[in-house]
Order: C-alpha cells, then structure tokens, then sequence
C-alpha cells in the first residue's frame, strides 16, 4: 500500500481525535461533526472513493485498514454522545420540581380590540343585539341600496377598493344595514362591528384599514332625539360626564337628517370625529321593501380607533398597526 494512502488515513484519525477535544454540545453542531467524517461526502467516504487509485494487490490492506477506522471512530463517537447524554440527564437530578419557576410575560388584549369589547358592551347593556356581515360585498349592498346612485358624487366620499368590477371591500359596516333588514322583520335593534376599508391618504387620523361599529334602530316611533339620547349616554360612558362633545349637521346619502359628533382632544387641541349618525332615510326603507309610512329609524357608524386614541391618550392612528412592542407593552 503507498505512503500517501496510509498517511491519508492517519491524517484523518488526527483530525478526528482534534474535533473530539472541542466536542460540541449543540445537538446541530453534533449532527454536523457527524456528517463531516460518516456522511456520504465525508471523510470515510472520501478514503473508499481513492481505492480505484491504488494497485489490485494493496486494496484488500487498506480496505481492512480503512474499515478498522471507521469502526473505531464509530465506537468513538457513539461513545461520546452517550456520556454527553447522561451529563446532560444527571444536571436534572438535583433539581426541585416543586419550586415555582420563572415567571413568563403574557400578552395582553390589543387596546382596539379592548376598546371594541367596552363599545360592544355599553351598547348590548341599553338592548342592542349583535351582527355581523361580509367584508367583501356586492356594489348593490355596499353602496346602491344604501342610497348611493351610480356615478353620484357621494360614492367619492369613500375612496374603495374593487375586488372585481361590481365587487368591494367594504367601505362601511353599514352594508349589513342591508342585509338585516332585507331578511328581518322589524323592530329592529342592532350595532355591527367589524373591519372596513378605505382606499384613501394614510395620516395620524386615518388609515386604509380601521374598525367601525354600526347601529341601527328601526320601530314605530323613532326620533333624532332617541338617537342624539342614546349617542349622548354611549359617549359619557366610555369618555366621562365631562367629556366635551359636540354634534354637527353633515351629509350621508343613507340618513336624513344627518350629523357627526366630535370629541374635545386635549393632546392636539382639537375636535376629532369619532362617528356620524341620522335618521335612516325612507329611500333606504323602500330598497328593503320597509313601509315607511310605519317605520322611522336611526343609524349610526363610530370609529373604534379614534375612540381608542382619545381614551388612552394616542396620538397617530399609525401605532395600532405597526406591530411595535414598545407600544403595544404599554397595554
């Protein structure tokens, strides 16, 4: 057998018996060191590939020489990992299982979601029921029979997103409006949360996607008055008896009259707009098949975010969606 065979195979014993005195303790560091010497590319592997390289007459020596090694390099590292197990296993003898361990930070609810549930909750107390309806719709719940004609200005009020030609993501919960009444008898008694969609400029005060909560009330003898009553005791409850409010004449093409209701913000020294409401108009009513002449309603959309930025003092609308554990500790 040549010297280059023999010095080959010895050379891969030293390199061996130096990997062993630094032997890892990571179970893929491990799996790499056992590669690297019994793996198909390895260097065993590697020693049975050159014996095509030496002559007829010296190949059954240094095959019995190349497998004495590889058997005793097996034994060798078989031996190794099990003494590192059973290291590993006596560390855990001594240890006392009744003793409290570390205690582990859990989560907390997203302050969306928590003003959300309180919104839900004020509401289910004075009698609303709970819905909920498709953020993906057709163009005639989502805009036509809400009152929103084809090609009328008001649909630029809300800048959508189209999913197909006559197919959006909702701009409003108040397609479920629809849906509701469309398959309920009045009275009806509902608030309906859930996500809604906009395609319009990102700011501290809106964003393409938000939280909105809708409310419908459908009976016999309905006022603007039972609306502002029932807007003026949600707000005090969520915001205080002090809380300044206001409520302005505005314009939606589903209600008649219509207004928007703000809210002091002591951080920017500003009104902000946390909803708009109104008396449902009876061309909404006449889309569902409603005899107006019976039935009066009210309807109203808030903004789960704006509610949660004047509650807890937050400044841009941004922070809820950023996934920022600075913040989100804070909660």
């Amino acid at each position: 057998m040549t010297n280059t065979m023999q010095e080959t195979i010895e050379a891969v014993k030293k390199s061996f018996q130096a990997d062993l005195d630094s032997f890892p303790t990571d179970s893929r560091e491990i799996d790499a060191l056992k590669s690297k010497y019994f793996g198909r590319k390895g260097a065993l592997a590697n020693l049975f590939s050159q014996m095509g390289k030496i002559s007829p007459e010296e190949r059954p020596n240094a095959g019995k020489l190349i497998n004495d090694l590889k058997q005793e390099l097996t034994e060798i590292f078989a031996a190794k990992v099990a003494k590192l197990i059973d290291t590993s296993n006596q560390s855990t003898e001594n240890v006392d299982y009744t003793l409290p361990g570390e205690m582990q930070r859990t989560g907390t609810i997203h302050p969306v979601t928590k003003t959300l549930q309180e919104v839900k909750d004020i509401f289910k107390s004075i009698g609303f029921m709970v819905a909920y309806g498709p953020e993906i719709d057709d163009d005639y719940h989502n805009f036509t029979a809400l009152n929103f004609p084809q090609h009328h200005p008001a649909r630029d009020m809300q800048d959508t997103f189209f999913v197909q030609k006559d197919v959006v993501l909702r701009t409003h919960t108040s397609n479920v409006q629809i849906h509701l009444m469309e398959h309920t008898e009045p009275p009806l008694r509902y608030i309906v949360p859930g996500r809604v969609y906009r395609n319009e400029a990102i700011s501290f005060k809106s964003y393409c996607l938000f939280h909105q909560i809708e409310g419908l009330v459908v009976d016999k003898y309905i006022s603007f008055a039972d609306l502002k009553g029932t807007l003026e005791y949600f707000v005090k409850r969520v915001f205080g008896n002090d809380v300044r409010m206001r409520f302005r004449p505005s314009f939606f093409p589903f209600t008649e009259p219509s207004a928007e209701v703000d809210i002091w913000d002591d951080n920017r020294q500003q009104w902000l707009e946390i909803l708009g409401c109104g008396m449902v108009d009876p061309a909404v009513f006449e889309n569902v098949g409603y005899d107006t002449n019976i039935w009066h309603g009210y309807a109203f959309g808030l903004g789960i975010e704006r509610i949660a930025m004047l509650k807890y003092g937050i400044t841009d609308i941004r922070l809820f969606f950023q996934g920022d554990k600075r913040f989100l500790e804070q909660f």
